[in-house]
């Protein structure tokens, strides 16, 4: 599983692979031949005795090309001469970093060192920056995401899970009454294709039991036009204090997994007057259908005089009409008409 890291100082190498610089955050690289120091994902200042200059503060980090692995930019330094700049954002430093040793061998050791330092103009310098790149992390599956809505990105996104789905959280525990959840997935289409069956792995294994279903579950293609759909259904057998772990895989091919980790609270065993409700229903049902079929069965052989009540309806009526009850003849005539 590929987490989305704690900073924003992180970025994806041409081939996917995640480069975690958090632990530099901070880390200075001066160059005495123009005063100038890189405070690694934090700013890029000019320093002299006349003061202190800001070319800007850490905005974004992404793949190079060429000899450079990493480019850097830094936005809204000191506005001071620098009012017209692009959408006002003052002094603006980008800062090439190349994995390994400047083009000439300027670093000497330690933690690397800045080669070459050049101004664009008074609002804008680029800095060429040699680092020992660790080693390459996990490969991210770039492009796709998850979310409760076809169009948002709530769990992962770009391929990286985010913060609250990366482990257990209770605070983001679905509550007991809520017996499903819905997920949509896109991936770029072009990739779509490596995208396999997502699995589950539940923790504790008893006590909540998750089906999956929808499009996603058979292996459909998830593309941003045509979002799959997973339909995770969990029902609680075993009420407990402390939420469930389902922790959802989805394998990419020639990529790491995808993992991320829903929680489910089940303060109440789910399930039982359910199906006593489903089975009391078809029992009323059979019931009543036996019943109409006695009748319909009694009605044909025996005609309307099998049904309950019908004499004494027929006693009734005849009351109303005037006719003797006593009178045999005319109770049959009225039981089975005149012949």
């Amino acid at each position: 599983s590929v987490a989305t890291p704690n900073t924003g100082c992180y970025a994806l190498d041409n081939s996917s692979h995640i480069h975690d610089f958090s632990s530099w955050i901070g880390q200075p690289f001066e160059y005495e031949g123009k005063d100038l120091v890189v405070r690694f994902c934090k700013d890029v200042e000019s320093r002299s005795q006349a003061g202190y200059v800001d070319y800007g503060r850490f905005n974004f980090f992404r793949a190079g090309s060429g000899h450079v692995s990493f480019i850097q930019e830094y936005f809204n330094g000191d506005l001071m001469n620098c009012e017209q700049s692009y959408d006002k954002m003052g002094r603006t430093a980008k800062v090439n970093i190349i994995c390994g040793n400047c083009p000439h061998g300027q670093c000497k050791g330690g933690l690397g060192c800045i080669c070459n330092v050049e101004y664009e103009s008074a609002c804008r310098t680029v800095v060429e920056l040699a680092v020992p790149c660790e080693k390459p992390g996990l490969r991210v599956f770039e492009g796709f995401t998850v979310g409760f809505h076809p169009r948002s990105w709530e769990i992962v996104y770009n391929g990286l899970t985010q913060l609250g789905y990366e482990e257990a959280h209770k605070e983001f525990s679905f509550n007991t009454a809520q017996t499903r959840v819905a997920l949509y997935m896109t991936a770029i289409a072009s990739v779509s294709g490596s995208v396999q069956k997502p699995l589950v792995k539940v923790s504790p294994e008893q006590g909540l039991k998750v089906t999956l279903s929808g499009s996603a579950a058979t292996g459909g293609s998830p593309t941003t036009l045509s979002p799959t759909s997973l339909l995770i259904d969990w029902r609680c057998d075993v009420a407990r204090d402390n939420p469930y772990e389902v922790e959802v895989t989805i394998p990419i091919e020639n990529y790491d997994p995808v993992q991320f980790t829903l929680t489910k609270m089940c303060e109440y065993q789910q399930g039982g007057w359910a199906i006593f409700g489903v089975l009391s229903c078809i029992v009323l049902v059979a019931s009543t259908l036996f019943c109409c079929g006695g009748f319909i069965y009694k009605t044909r052989v025996y005609g309307l005089d099998a049904l309950p009540g019908m004499t004494l309806l027929s006693a009734c009526l005849e009351t109303v009409s005037g006719e003797d009850v006593n009178n045999q003849a005319s109770w049959e005539e009225v039981r089975y008409g005149s012949i």
